[in-house]
C-alpha cells in the first residue's frame, strides 16, 4: 500500500494537524501518532532525532509513501509574515548539500495554494535561529527565505527509502522576533513540551512570557495554514 506519512519535530505540532485533519489516534504506536488508512502523522524530534528509530515502524504496511515534512519555519526572508505557507524547491541541509524538492505532488499542492505559496530555499540548521540579527546573517549568507532544524535530515532518509518527499512548512516567527533560547530548552529529546521546565522558565525568567504568547499564537496560525495545505495532499 502507497501511504502519505507526514513529519513533524514536536507533539505540539502533530496533534494540531491531526486534530485539523481530522486523524484519529494510533493506540497501537509505542510513540504518539495519529492517522486513519494511508495517512499517518507523528513526530520525530528535535533537529528529526528519532526519525531513524521511528521509521520501521511508521513505514510498516506501507510498500511506498510520500513523506511530508511539515510544522513550524522560521522566516528569515524580510517578505515572510507570521502564517505564511513556505513549500521549498530546494533545502539547503547544514553539511551545505542541496536537496531539490519537486515532483507531481508538490505541483498539485501549489496549485492548490494558487500562489499563495512561498518557494525558494529553506535552510535547515543544527541550532535555533534565535535572533533578529542571526537571522538576517543566514539570510544573508544562504539566501534562503525560511529556516527549520529536521526538512534535510527527513528528505535525505526518504530518498535512501525510494520514497518522493516534499515540504510544508510554516512561518510561527518572522525575520524580525526573536526566539530566546530558553523556550527551545522547553522542547524534550522525544518532543514533548517539558512542563516543569515551562514552570521554572515563567518564574525565573518573566520577561519570556510575552515571548512564548507570541510564539503560540504565531504555532496555531502557522499550524492551521499547514493544515490546510496538507488536507489537499491527505484528500
Amino acid at each position: 500500500m502507497s501511504g502519505l506519512l507526514i513529519l513533524t519535530a514536536v507533539e505540539l505540532e502533530t496533534t494540531a494537524l491531526a486534530r485539523h485533519l481530522e486523524l484519529p489516534f494510533l493506540p497501537a504506536f509505542p510513540f504518539r501518532a495519529y492517522g486513519r488508512g494511508d495517512v499517518r502523522i507523528a513526530p520525530v524530534g528535535p533537529r528529526a532525532g528519532l526519525l531513524h528509530e521511528r521509521w520501521p515502524r511508521l513505514f510498516q504496511g506501507f510498500s511506498s509513501a510520500l513523506v511530508v515534512s511539515a510544522g513550524l519555519c522560521g522566516g528569515l526572508a524580510p517578505c515572510l509574515r507570521v502564517g505564511d505557507l513556505v513549500v521549498p524547491d530546494m533545502v539547503l541541509a547544514p553539511s551545505g548539500e542541496i536537496l531539490r524538492v519537486n515532483g507531481p505532488a508538490r505541483e498539485r499542492l501549489l496549485a492548490h495554494a494558487g500562489g499563495r505559496a512561498h518557494t525558494g530555499c529553506l535552510v535547515t540548521t543544527r541550532e535555533v535561529a534565535a535572533t533578529p540579527e542571526g537571522k538576517a546573517l543566514l539570510h544573508a549568507e544562504t539566501g534562503a527565505a525560511a529556516v527549520d532544524m529536521e526538512s534535510a535530515p527527513i528528505l535525505t532518509h526518504a530518498t535512501a527509502a525510494g520514497c518522493p518527499a516534499l515540504v510544508v512548512r510554516a512561518v510561527c516567527d518572522d525575520a524580525a522576533h526573536a526566539v530566546p533560547p530558553a523556550l527551545s530548552r522547553l522542547v524534550t529529546a522525544d518532543g514533548r513540551v517539558h512542563g516543569g521546565r515551562a514552570l521554572a522558565l515563567a518564574w525565573t525568567h518573566p520577561g519570556s512570557i510575552a515571548h512564548a504568547v507570541a510564539l503560540r499564537r504565531g504555532s496555531r496560525l502557522a499550524l492551521g495554514a499547514v493544515a490546510r495545505a496538507l488536507a489537499a495532499l491527505a484528500g
